[in-house]
């Protein structure tokens, strides 16, 4: 279980980001006219995908008029953008959000549509300035909003959260959600406070959801997680011996512990769904358990 994770379906990207070029407005205008430059449409968090699946680019002039985010230039210099807008009709292609491919795609076309819908979050839910109320408008190829009265800039908001696998020596723990399907588990998670450590808010959430105490907490990796604006940091945690669990029956309905025998027989079964293949979440599970486990049927 020692070392990071070594693939996280959200934590990839091929392109750069060219941040030096966002307030650049020649550059950005004379990219947006080249027809080598890429577009990717985006509504409600959903684009259009080929079966393969593969993102649906347009050129720019074929691109609806929408906000327009710059996304960032591959090793040819081509320039990716996203516009939102309602998607067109395209045949051969389907609207699909993340959560549906994102563990499919290519690490190009995942890292796309990830930092695009993450985009299209914040400016959908950050329209006024949180000081003076007054409307605000998109800049830096979509990377800022400003006031429209006092000129102030706001930058993308990203809420971390904690997600701890807590394990003793032979068994983990997983936990269910009033929210979810009765065979749905999954390991812990929660928002890290104002003025705490990713180290406090693990053994903070652990203590409050399931009454147990932990330690050795051991970062292992990261992911955005864009549904709709958080930073998962994923941990192992390990529980002091001679603890009885105590669920607080508000976030979570029931937990249980496994060993990694009755882990496989459970999702082996169907009576234990875990989380899909693009969540951090199955991602911990499968680092303790030291391999792959079946998909839900």
């Amino acid at each position: 279980m020692e070392g990071t994770l070594g693939w996280l379906a959200l934590a990839r990207g091929a392109l750069d980001r060219v941040a030096e070029r966002r307030r650049d407005d020649a550059w950005l205008a004379r990219t947006w006219a080249d027809p080598r430059s890429r577009v990717m449409v985006v509504e409600r968090g959903k684009t259009l995908v080929r079966p393969e699946p593969a993102l649906v680019f347009l050129p720019p002039e074929q691109a609806p008029e929408g906000e327009r985010y710059l996304l960032g230039v591959d090793g040819d210099e081509t320039a990716y953008f996203a516009v939102s807008a309602p998607l067109p009709a395209i045949e051969g292609t389907e609207p699909a959000g993340l959560r549906a491919v994102g563990a499919r795609l290519s690490d190009r076309d995942a890292g796309l549509l990830t930092q695009a819908v993450a985009l299209q979050n914040w400016h959908e839910t950050h329209t006024h300035c949180p000081r003076c109320g007054a409307l605000t408008e998109p800049a830096s190829a979509g990377h800022t909003r400003v006031c429209t009265v006092d000129g102030s800039e706001h930058f993308p908001r990203t809420d971390p959260a904690v997600i701890m696998l807590v394990h003793d020596d032979e068994r983990m723990l997983l936990a269910s959600s009033h929210k979810w399907p009765a065979q749905r588990m999954s390991v812990l998670a929660g928002f890290v406070e104002p003025g705490e450590s990713l180290e406090q808010a693990v053994a903070r959430e652990v203590r409050e959801e399931v009454g147990i105490a932990v330690h050795d907490c051991r970062y292992l990796g990261s992911q955005p997680w864009p549904l709709p604006r958080s930073l998962m940091l994923g941990f192992f945690a390990r529980a002091y011996d001679g603890q009885d669990l105590r669920v607080d029956g508000e976030e979570i309905k029931s937990a249980r512990w496994f060993t990694r025998s009755e882990l496989r027989a459970a999702t082996e079964s169907g009576r234990l769904g875990l989380p899909g293949r693009i969540s951090i979440a199955r991602q911990l599970i499968e680092r303790w358990y030291g391999g792959e486990l079946p998909d839900d049927s």
